[in-house]
């Protein structure tokens, strides 16, 4: 998390550079090839978006021209690998405190050198207040956005677009923080929005939504009167006050005003019969804690209510709060939800990303944000604070946080896969370590430990690169400053997973261009697999049909334990050479899925639906073409059954070990659907028992994967190298 100073704003770059822990690279990060700008100003808080684009690497495979050639005894490689540059988009979110707002546009003035922005879009109060300063500042024209507008745009497109964006937070809970799940229809609901004041809006659909009510008392209030009592003026001071102090010494309670009576009121002595009821009567000071602690208590209790009963107005159950009072802090969050609890028993959500509402439609001007699916970039944004005063004191002591979010966007459209059985219920992730604190303390020592065999092979990825073991090692430094936060803050960036876990590598690896550190390793397997392939067919054509299924399921169990991520898989075989030629059973890893297709004969039709870029050795989608091409010129089985599309190849779009069937690639979703598939077969421990294990579908399923992990192998109830072998029917 990137921390500000305590000192003043200043007029230039160089303030902020003195100002900041981080450097402002890193907060204002791509921002020389920003697109577009869009900018909230609210009376206390500055939330900045733009669009840029991003030049990454990506590893592309090409096959080779083999015409003429025995294939048999070539030696090449079955693809050649180059490592090329592509664009993508991405939108940066960045919050600070509006003190800082002229060197922020200091900054970002020294370094704008994209001369085709001309114009920043903007909204709220200070959308008029500051529109000559950022003129003069950044030499653009303001235009000025409808608040209510960019708001609830802004809100429908993170709800759509960051799993676990909205979450409860529960004190007495271990975690406090229960993130919920996406749900594919968010309409209905009612979002209070808790800024300087309180906006409350009621919305039914994309485009139909109306402001039913607010208040002048939200964060605003609370930093003017909190300054006012104790001669604090900075927000994120006045939270950390308010966390040490005892709102009781300062309110007058049930309890003070009935005594031992307030049992028969059916009341608790507990509840705030007056809010500093007890300061016109006493005669003593009372401190700063105790006064900004009632002063959060007021606040937050009034929004609860008000909240509760706009609510039951217009019949909704589903409440959403957003803005930076929240900002993810304990106190507040307690408060409100008790506080609707008290009045309607309705769970009320925060939201986990509240700048990003109001700013994405504003920033996505001229383009449709819903035409893409969008993700968020763990290896930039920061995550959820800890709700541990004692964690990160220096966090909590000091003011003018700088919050980021990145999200980059995707090549194509995700959604549902239309088999699942209640899309609404569905959760991707067998164990949810931050719920589980023994399986959280495991994997995070787990992805540590394997961090340097990582760093290796991410340097052998490109031999040819002068500067690779630098981008290495910034890689390491990167992934383990995140697996420490995410030990202190298990819910810094939603619910923890192991598939959280592999998507933050993949993030840290992209972002210092290594983008398929194991591409050496499957261009070989590869190579030495389609060698063996017509062999192994002539052997399985010689059995009988039980023989044969029996062959079949073994092969491809076998196939499924050479997973280079494994620790106990990485430790049996050496990092170099062949495996075949390490003496191990060459049925093990001459695996490839066509095998199994032209052996079974063929199923009627047949989507083989593979990663849409690299994570480990998992085969992509763009080596399965190659693979299958290069089947399919020794098979005729195969062959015809490409030609006839009996045999489909799509993407899956992931780009994990593991897979949400609730961010599919549309077009798989799509054939899914026009081909009635009734049997849907996960292979892979990531896909079939981190993820999906507990799955329910419309159709028949078989989950198949070995366990290479021993403590996952003896938390399921096996040893190593189990087998897992799960076929389910719907229920009727």
């Amino acid at each position: 998390m990137a921390e500000c100073g305590a000192s003043g704003s200043g007029s230039s770059g160089d303030s902020l550079d003195k100002s900041i822990t981080l450097p402002p690279d890193e907060i204002f990060r791509n921002l020389e090839n920003a697109k577009r700008f869009a900018i909230d100003i609210g009376g206390s808080l500055t939330k900045l978006a733009y669009y840029s684009t991003v030049q990454h690497k990506v590893a592309r495979v090409r096959s080779f021209d083999h015409s003429g050639k025995d294939t048999e005894q070539d030696h090449e490689p079955p693809y050649e690998i180059s490592v090329q540059e592509e664009v993508t988009a991405r939108l940066h979110f960045v919050k600070f405190e509006n003190t800082y707002i002229e060197a922020c546009l200091d900054f970002i003035k020294d370094h704008l050198v994209n001369t085709e922005t001309k114009v920043i879009q903007a909204t709220g109060g200070g959308a008029y207040k500051f529109k000559d300063l950022i003129e003069e500042k950044l030499q653009l024209k303001v235009d000025k956005e409808d608040v209510m507008t960019c708001l609830i745009k802004g809100c429908n497109f993170v709800l759509k677009n960051i799993p676990h964006e909205a979450f409860v937070y529960q004190k007495d809970s271990d975690p406090e923080f229960r993130f919920q799940t996406n749900h594919p229809n968010i309409f209905p609901y009612l979002l209070v929005n808790i800024g300087s004041g309180v906006s409350i809006v009621k919305v039914e659909t994309e485009d139909r939504f109306e402001w039913i009510g607010g208040s002048s008392i939200g964060g605003g209030t609370f930093w003017g009167l909190g300054a006012l009592l104790t001669k604090t003026k900075k927000f994120d001071e006045l939270l950390h006050l308010a966390s040490r102090g005892q709102h009781a010494n300062v309110d007058m309670l049930v309890q003070d005003v009935y005594g031992g009576a307030h049992q028969t009121l059916g009341l608790s002595g507990n509840l705030i019969a007056s809010s500093f009821g007890k300061s016109a009567t006493a005669d003593r000071e009372f401190s700063r804690e105790d006064m900004a602690k009632s002063l959060l208590h007021m606040i937050s209790n009034d929004i609860g209510q008000l909240a509760c009963l706009y609510a039951r107005l217009h019949c909704l159950d589903r409440v959403y709060f957003g803005g930076f009072f929240i900002r993810g802090h304990p106190v507040t969050m307690r408060t409100i939800t008790y506080s609707i609890n008290f009045f309607s028993k309705v769970t009320p959500p925060p939201l986990r990303r509240p700048r990003a509402t109001w700013l994405c439609q504003a920033v996505c001007r001229g383009q449709d944000p819903n035409q893409y699916s969008w993700g968020e970039n763990y290896a930039g944004s920061s995550g959820l604070m800890s709700s541990s005063p004692e964690l990160c004191p220096t966090q909590r002591a000091r003011s003018g946080t700088f919050d980021l979010l990145e999200m980059d966007r995707l090549e194509r459209p995700l959604v549902n896969l239309p088999l699942l059985l209640d899309p609404s219920s569905y959760v991707p992730d067998t164990v949810d370590l931050t719920d589980d604190a023994l399986a959280r303390k495991y994997w995070l020592t787990c992805f540590e430990e394997a961090l340097d065999g990582v760093v290796k092979r991410a340097v052998a990825s490109q031999p040819g690169s002068v500067d690779a073991a630098e981008r290495a090692e910034k890689f390491r430094q990167k992934y383990w400053n995140k697996l420490q936060t995410l030990r202190h803050q298990p819910f810094a960036y939603g619910t923890l997973t192991v598939r959280s876990l592999l998507d933050t590598r993949e993030h840290c690896l992209n972002e210092f261009n290594f983008p398929d550190p194991y591409s050496k390793v499957k261009q070989q397997d590869n190579g030495v697999a389609l060698k063996c392939f017509q062999r192994v067919i002539r052997s399985l054509d010689a059995l009988g049909w039980e023989e044969r299924q029996l062959a079949l399921v073994k092969g491809l169990l076998a196939g499924n334990v050479f997973d280079w991520g494994a620790k106990a898989v990485s430790e049996s075989w050496p990092s170099t050479g062949s495996r075949g030629r390490a003496g191990k059973p060459r049925l093990a890893w001459c695996h490839p899925w066509p095998r199994s297709l032209r052996a079974w004969g063929l199923l009627p039709q047949v989507i083989l639906a593979c990663n849409s870029g690299p994570a480990l050795n998992d085969v992509t989608y763009s080596e399965s073409l190659i693979v299958a091409e290069r089947i399919a010129a020794m098979d005729p089985v195969v062959h015809s059954a490409l030609r006839e599309e009996r045999l489909l190849l799509m993407q899956t779009g992931s780009s994990s070990p593991c897979l949400d069937l609730s961010r599919l690639d549309k077009g798989l979703a799509v054939l899914v659907r026009e081909r009635g598939a009734d049997l849907v077969v996960i292979e892979g421990m990531g896909r079939a028992v981190h993820t999906n294990y507990h799955a329910a579908l419309r159709c028949e399923s078989l989950k198949l994967a070995v366990i290479k992990n021993s403590w996952l192998a003896e938390r399921l109830g096996g040893r190593l190298f189990s087998v897992i072998f799960k076929y389910e029917v719907p229920a009727e």
